[in-house]
């Protein structure tokens, strides 16, 4: 009611601005969320802190926000090359640069408040690498193949740091963890970027997709068997039960249907491919958090 009640080019702002930040479009906060919430699970043994839940839940929200507004500040002139891409708020002009990066300041700023504010040092000095990698990763396609291998780390820094906010340690627990999500994320993404190969291929950029070329769906699956592998290695440290093994079942049986989807390498089914990820981490979630409460 309330947005319906203001002028149209307010409104048209607003929808500008939840595009750049990709409000429509949570998938990319979930797949940064269920690792998250692993680490706090693992680390709290299955009873984290309703202020670290909060605290990770939203700093996750906003730093996904925020790497998605320097995404496309950094993609902006090639972005309207890309079939999927070019209608972005930034790439049309509806927005400008400076408050795409404007934005991204200011959200880093408000979710390293939080992390100053209610967590300790060590997760403090951590936030300072989250928030490097998530500036510089969007600007890693043009140098390397293996942009992917940045947006792993960055996505998967969220692990040590709310590891260290519930257990003020890191353990060889928490590298694994971060290991197992580094593969995970260059899968799924080597899935996304697929679906734009061919664009990609045309205007220069770079990705593991365009780096594996016909092995991309066999380096797909490779990963994904690593991922699993360390899966089941965390399982044993942590003395885990069935119930967690089954969640992690369920993702592998999950990256084999991912597998069927982009069979035929269309944007499509990549893209399918991609969006069942939500469902291996969450499947990897439920199973560890009813094992634990279980026990």
């Amino acid at each position: 009611m309330l947005l319906n009640a203001m002028p149209d080019h307010i409104q048209s702002r607003l929808a500008d601005y939840a595009k750049l930040l990709r409000l429509d479009r949570p998938i990319g906060s979930l797949l940064l969320l269920w690792p998250t919430y692993w680490a706090l699970w693992l680390a709290a043994e299955g009873a984290p802190s309703i202020g670290n839940l909060i605290i990770f839940t939203l700093g996750v929200f906003l730093m996904r926000a925020a790497g998605c507004a320097i995404n496309d500040f950094a993609d902006r002139k090639v972005d309207r090359h890309v079939k999927r891409t070019k209608d972005r708020p930034l790439t049309s002009g509806r927005i400008d640069a400076w408050e795409a990066v404007a934005l991204f300041l200011g959200l880093s700023l408000v979710a390293f408040l939080m992390v100053v504010l209610f967590t300790n040092p060590l997760t403090l000095y951590l936030s300072f690498g989250g928030v490097v990698l998530a500036f510089i990763y969007p600007f890693m396609k043009r140098y390397t193949h293996l942009p992917q291998l940045f947006l792993g780390a960055a996505f998967s820094w969220a692990i040590p740091m709310a590891w260290a906010a519930q257990a003020n340690e890191l353990t060889q627990l928490t590298w694994l963890l971060f290991t197992a999500n580094v593969l995970w994320t260059v899968a799924y993404d080597t899935l996304y970027a697929m679906v734009d190969r061919d664009d990609d291929l045309k205007i220069g950029i770079k990705s593991t997709a365009i780096l594996f070329g016909d092995a991309d769906r066999a380096i797909i699956g490779f990963l994904q068997a690593l991922v699993v592998i360390i899966m089941v290695m965390i399982g044993s440290q942590a003395e885990l039960g069935v119930v967690y093994y089954l969640g992690v079942l369920a993702m592998a049986c999950l990256f084999g249907y991912q597998q069927y989807l982009a069979r035929l390498r269309e944007r499509e089914g990549c893209f399918k491919a991609f969006l069942n990820n939500n469902w291996a981490g969450f499947a990897v979630f439920t199973g560890l958090v009813i094992d634990l409460l279980i026990q």
